[in-house]
């Protein structure tokens, strides 16, 4: 490993491992302080205000660095190694990739972050951020499940397996460049885990297992070779189960 690539993935541990002390750290706040002390979503979505957005907003933010920027790795590091003997060095361009790629992720957390408000406001959501609402758990691991098995997730997936075969394809020169790289790469991976992300609603927004699982599980699928497809395809089993399992009786 070159000293380029050596310093980008020293770079990536870092903001990875600071999100997840930042996560830690809520969660402590919301299992330790009295409920006086402790900021919780508002239950009715009229009274949101901008600071409630914004703290939900830097919540899923700093959760989607966490949960998918391992996963990033592999990607970065191959375009670190080809910047490196292209240009002679890796900076700036695979910093830009990199803000890039984290760029599509901090937009998808808006969008998590209306969909919370909605969420709550429809009282599908406890101010603790836990699911109270059995079938609509049921739907999104449904949801989940079945996206395992469409075209479109297996070649978002393919592009995401593949770093050389998607730097060979993508390749823009220069720092312009770069950053639009990232952008292709952040897309295709929202295209492969958005409906992954969504579980969060279902296993509760705050819970660390349930980020550690996403994360590793997102982690795996991407770092098997291409052709193999079983793991995702247990996967999509498993939350099919999942949600005919959490569908309530009455």
């Amino acid at each position: 490993m070159t000293k380029n690539q050596v310093v980008t993935l020293a770079i990536l541990l870092g903001v990875i491992i600071v999100s997840w002390l930042y996560l830690f750290y809520q969660y402590w706040q919301m299992t330790s302080l009295p409920m006086f002390e402790m900021w919780m979503p508002p239950s009715e979505a009229a009274a949101w205000q901008w600071m409630d957005f914004w703290l939900v907003y830097t919540m899923w933010a700093v959760m989607m660095a966490a949960m998918m920027l391992p996963s990033a790795i592999p990607m970065v590091i191959v375009y670190a190694r080809i910047c490196s003997q292209r240009y002679h060095s890796a900076y700036p361009y695979t910093l830009y990739f990199a803000l890039a790629y984290l760029l599509t992720w901090l937009v998808f957390s808006i969008g998590m972050t209306a969909l919370q408000w909605q969420l709550h406001g429809l009282k599908f959501l406890s101010p603790m951020m836990d699911m109270q609402h059995e079938t609509m758990a049921a739907v999104i691991f449904l949801l989940a499940g079945t996206y395992q098995f469409t075209p479109l997730k297996n070649r978002f997936l393919h592009a995401c397996r593949t770093p050389m075969g998607f730097l060979l394809t993508e390749w823009r020169e220069g720092s312009i460049g770069a950053f639009r790289m990232g952008l292709k790469h952040g897309g295709d991976c929202l295209g492969c885990c958005w409906a992954q992300m969504l579980l969060m609603f279902a296993v509760g927004v705050m819970s660390l297992i349930g980020m550690a699982f996403i994360t590793l599980m997102v982690l795996v699928e991407k770092i098997l070779p291409p052709h193999h497809q079983f793991f995702s395809k247990a996967i999509g089993i498993l939350f099919i189960v999942w949600g005919f399992w959490l569908f309530p009786l009455e």
